[in-house]
């Protein structure tokens, strides 16, 4: 057993902070982009008279930072190496991450916007794994050159985590001889809508609410009549790109289902698992960040003569969350390194609690981190002058979005009570009509004909 971090992995982090110093961060000095990241970062970022959205200045200086990272090697690390990337393990994404976002606010790794000079991008797997040879052909090309833009409609207004109740609905209809569908419902939260090309619209085509079975995914043209932007939703972390949308007797033909028909949903699922271990990550190094700058401060703060540091209402909040930094990075790393261990497949069945372990409890531990930052800082750590203010907005909302944290809760419990996962066929279904409950209990699994019910 080796904690030890690999040497060639040691060395990319080197060349990573070389590219930062020599490309990036001349980059954000230059032309005052400085607003995007000092005081002036939410009204520089937020067109608030263009309904929230973000200002153009703003997209076109993360697309040139992610040009320069490409041409470096670096934004497509992650990917396989047929898509021009380094096949980038779990493992190692997940270091990347946390070291990126410990370094604070910067245009080498926003994470507002999922903007990183190593990018987690899935699209181009996506369209590999579940398109066809037309859909491979027009879509891998185009993510990686900025001409097809996808966005998810999954989650609609009345339905956010039971997403197989959606009410959108895909209706078989030719036309001239065309096989299709024609498509109606309205999703929420279309993150990337006002750029995009394309919507990988979700609908339900067959089956009941509720059922897994019966969901196909659409390619939708943006640019059809029947899609409408109805409206962009302000949230806590501005801007908006997050729009309601509608979709009004769409049609599209066959060609554009995505995946399988009847059984789209592990598109939407096929990497989730990815996503959220490396995004926990990033939690993780967000909240390294905000207590070493509390330590840092409480060093350097010296308020009736004699350093902040030394008072133990200061010390101890940090201790404890220095503390849960340091597990959670190696359960973080563990897990991302068993993941790398067996086939995507198997994660769902056998690794799923462990990440949303990880997940859940990072982006918790993030915001408690800013606030614990905030308050070690007093007035100025409230102020927009320092970051932790940002880092707490970003980060709340990742305790909903990335898989409620009550969901992922909800998937750890089913592991650990064995209703799914590798306990189950260790627990069973137990019989408690034999407990005595005025002494330890005993429980027996059910034998025979009970088990098999």
């Amino acid at each position: 057993m080796d904690f030890a971090l690999p040497q060639d992995l040691r060395d990319y982090l080197a060349e990573l902070d070389r590219f930062i110093e020599a490309e990036i961060k001349p980059l954000e000095d230059r032309d005052d982009n400085v607003r995007f990241f000092d005081h002036r970062r939410e009204y520089a970022r937020t067109d608030f008279e263009g309904g929230g959205l973000p200002r153009h200045e703003w997209e076109e200086l993360m697309r040139e930072a992610k040009r320069r990272a490409d041409k470096a090697g670096h934004l497509r690390f992650a990917m396989d190496p047929k898509f021009g990337g380094k096949g980038g393990s779990n493992l190692w994404m997940c270091v990347i991450r946390e070291y990126l976002a410990a370094k604070g606010l910067g245009l080498h790794n926003d994470l507002q916007t999922e903007h990183s000079i190593v990018a987690n991008n899935p699209f181009a797997k996506m369209f590999d794994d579940f398109g066809t040879e037309a859909q491979r052909a027009e879509f891998i090309a185009g993510t990686m050159d900025g001409t097809r833009r996808v966005t998810f409609g999954l989650t609609e207004p009345r339905h956010g985590s039971d997403a197989t109740h959606m009410e959108t609905r895909g209706v078989a209809e030719e036309r001239d001889g065309v096989p299709g569908y024609l498509l109606n419902g309205e999703k929420m939260w279309t993150t990337g809508m006002h750029v995009a090309t394309h919507c990988a619209l979700f609908a339900r085509t067959s089956g009941d609410d509720g059922a897994a079975k019966g969901i196909t995914c659409f390619l939708v043209p943006c640019d059809d009549p029947g899609v409408v932007i109805e409206e962009y939703l302000w949230t806590f972390n501005m801007p908006s790109d997050h729009p309601r949308v509608s979709f009004t007797n769409v049609w599209v033909p066959d060609t554009a289902i995505f995946g399988a028909k009847e059984n789209g949903l592990p598109v939407a699922q096929a990497f989730v698992h990815e996503n959220r271990i490396r995004q926990a990550a990033s939690s993780l190094g967000a909240a390294s960040y905000c207590i070493e700058e509390s330590i840092r401060y409480a060093r350097q703060r010296k308020p009736f003569g004699e350093d902040l540091a030394r008072n133990q209402g200061i010390q101890f909040p940090l201790v404890e969350l220095a503390t849960q930094v340091e597990m959670l990075r190696l359960l973080i790393r563990k897990t991302a390194w068993e993941m790398d261990q067996m086939p995507h497949h198997e994660v769902e069945k056998r690794l799923s609690d462990r990440v949303s372990m990880c997940n859940y409890w990072a982006n918790r531990l993030c915001c408690e981190a800013a606030d614990r930052a905030m308050q070690v800082h007093g007035g100025i750590g409230y102020s927009r002058h320092k970051p932790f203010e940002h880092i707490y907005r970003h980060h709340r909302r990742y305790r909903i979005t990335e898989g409620a944290e009550e969901i992922q809760m909800r998937k750890v419990a089913a592991f650990l009570f064995g209703y799914l996962g590798p306990r189950r066929g260790e627990l069973g279904d137990l019989d408690w009509s034999d407990v005595d409950y005025r002494q330890e209990p005993q429980i027996r699994p059910r034998s025979g004909e009970q088990a098999l019910r």
